[in-house]
């Protein structure tokens, strides 16, 4: 499909004008509120079969976070490689089945401990699967300048769903008992199937060969190495989740055994969770114009910070309900401020492999969070689990301020194509390798220490699009002569940095060509390496 390119849109809904973004959006908040009714009844689930081990609660935040963790890069790669349709649909698939069988299983009284835990690992597998390829399609369903209004649109379906979901689901726990709730999660799939099915994706074409899922990860992870401005996001997502997620692992044991709650009141504290994320998703585009995102992100994480040091020591049920309103506003506040500013971060052809390794960073800083702090709870009380939490939230956004998320914002990560095709004798095979490209500079040698530093940040560029090895040399002979070379791992790799150059990479190249002094560009070279006399590829 191609999106219009219409202007800068005037209203946060905007979005919703592209038919198949619209589409997806209706079924994604069908599935989401089935989704919170289940993870309600998973954890409800879990108090009731494990009354006594506060770590077998927290760990079923850990289960759920962990295949994030060892799945979401690859998962990346191959949503980067394959068809992003067929791949929502498999995993869509996958996950209607888990959540059938653990309803099955629950309704025959047959659920364990760890059984649950299992079910839950499995339900996980599908959605860390899922979810980097369902971020990435998301830029390719509407204009750029409507992303942060469907980022934020997606932030109200999350929200949306946490406000009715968890009451929903308290009513049918208590009415029909919580295996029910899996069976309604598992048809809730079925409209998300449905759209996707009927989507018309029309595939990006690529002369070259599709890329290897170990090569597609190794490049992605080579990208996400040497992108500084991505580092900043990833630093900004560990040090707020890693103390957020006291709040998603002890909550249902603070409902349970602190405030004394049934099924429907514990749905009530989730329910309005997600009314302050509703409403945060309508105050979020006013607090855009009126700061910036650094500012947001630290503002609301301060608030998040707060919230758990008053969750820590009030047990009053109306006050908590209040605290959850601000929580509600708060996380949406920095989540949807740090998945816009990683979209923003990363070009398409490496976008669902840099949002998998955010979603690593996040699903990992929530594991090990949730281990640390369900361990603390069961050692010294959720009380004193709560308040460290809430203190190192407060002390991570003094210590992350350095990193900026504005810059992101300022890149223009469209592809370039300015590169020229040079003209080969031969064509070699697309995966003969490694090939060494050089490029010879002349340089005024009273200007080689500011042209070794400008050629600093081109080598970031050159590492990150492909290269394995790069360096840069000045002749002893003649030192206004310097040569760049760049070493990449096969001739088909090297073709994708053609495409991979973009407009902010660009001002880069030619800011380092400023100091070129002859009368011709730099004169490039493309070797390929020789092995056994083998003859080009025809």
């Amino acid at each position: 499909m191609t999106v219009s390119t219409a202007s800068t849109p005037t209203s946060m809904w905007s979005p919703l004008k592209q038919q198949v973004f619209r589409s997806l959006w209706i079924a994604s908040a069908i599935s989401s509120v089935g989704t919170w009714m289940h993870d309600v009844g998973a954890a409800w689930l879990m108090t009731t079969l494990a009354p006594n081990s506060p770590i077998l609660v927290a760990l079923m935040q850990a289960a759920s976070s962990l295949p994030f963790f060892l799945l979401a890069l690859p998962a990346g790669a191959i949503a980067d490689v394959i068809d992003r349709r067929k791949m929502l649909l498999w995993t869509q698939v996958w996950m209607l089945g888990v959540a059938f069988l653990l309803g099955v299983l629950t309704m025959a009284n047959i659920t364990t401990p760890w059984l649950l835990l299992g079910l839950t690992f499995a339900m996980s597998i599908g959605s860390s699967m899922n979810l980097p390829v369902w971020q990435a399609v998301t830029p390719e369903l509407v204009p750029r300048e409507e992303l942060p209004q469907a980022v934020t649109l997606s932030g109200i379906v999350v929200n949306l769903s946490r406000s009715i979901g968890p009451a929903i689901a308290g009513i049918i726990i208590a009415v029909s008992g919580v295996g029910v709730v899996f069976l309604l999660n598992a048809a809730t799939f079925i409209s998300v199937i449905w759209v996707i099915y009927h989507w018309k994706r029309i595939p990006q074409e690529s002369a070259l060969p599709t890329e290897r899922v170990v090569g597609a990860i190794q490049a992605g992870v080579r990208y996400v190495r040497h992108a500084p401005v991505f580092h900043s996001v990833i630093y900004r997502t560990i040090a707020y989740i890693f103390f957020a997620s006291s709040l998603f692992a002890l909550l249902p044991l603070l409902g349970r055994y602190e405030l004394k709650l049934d099924a429907l009141g514990y749905g009530v504290i989730l329910g309005f969770w997600g009314i302050g994320g509703l409403a945060g998703a309508f105050l979020l585009p006013q607090f855009r114009k009126k700061f910036s995102i650094d500012r947001l992100v630290a503002g609301c994480s301060a608030v998040m910070g707060l919230m758990i040091l008053v969750l820590s020591s009030q047990r009053n049920f109306l006050v908590i309900c209040a605290v959850m309103l601000f929580v509600g506003i708060s996380s949406l506040g920095v989540m949807v401020s740090l998945n816009v500013a990683a979209q923003s971060a990363v070009p398409a052809w490496v976008k669902a492999r840099a949002l998998a390794v955010q979603l690593l960073v996040f699903q990992g800083s929530m594991s090990l969070g949730s281990l640390l702090w369900g361990t603390i709870a069961q050692r010294y009380g959720i009380s004193i689990s709560l308040a460290s939490a809430g203190i190192g939230l407060l002390v991570g956004i003094v210590v992350t301020a350095k990193f900026r998320l504005k810059c992101s914002e300022l890149l223009d990560l469209r592809s370039s194509l300015h590169w020229d095709q040079p003209t080969h004798a031969f064509e070699p095979c697309p995966n003969d390798g490694p090939v060494l490209v050089t490029l010879e500079y002349s340089i005024d040698p009273n200007q080689a220490e500011e042209f070794t530093l400008a050629m600093q940040a081109l080598a970031r560029i050159r590492r990150r699009d492909g290269a394995i090895q790069w360096g840069l040399y000045q002749d002893v002979s003649d030192p206004s002569r310097f040569v760049e070379t760049a070493l990449i791992e096969s001739w088909a790799e090297h073709r994708r940095q053609f495409d991979r150059v973009t407009n902010s990479d660009r001002i880069i190249e030619q800011r380092v060509l400023r100091f070129h002094i002859g009368e011709q560009p730099p004169k490039v070279s493309e070797m390929v390496y020789s092995k056994d006399g083998k003859r080009p590829c025809v």
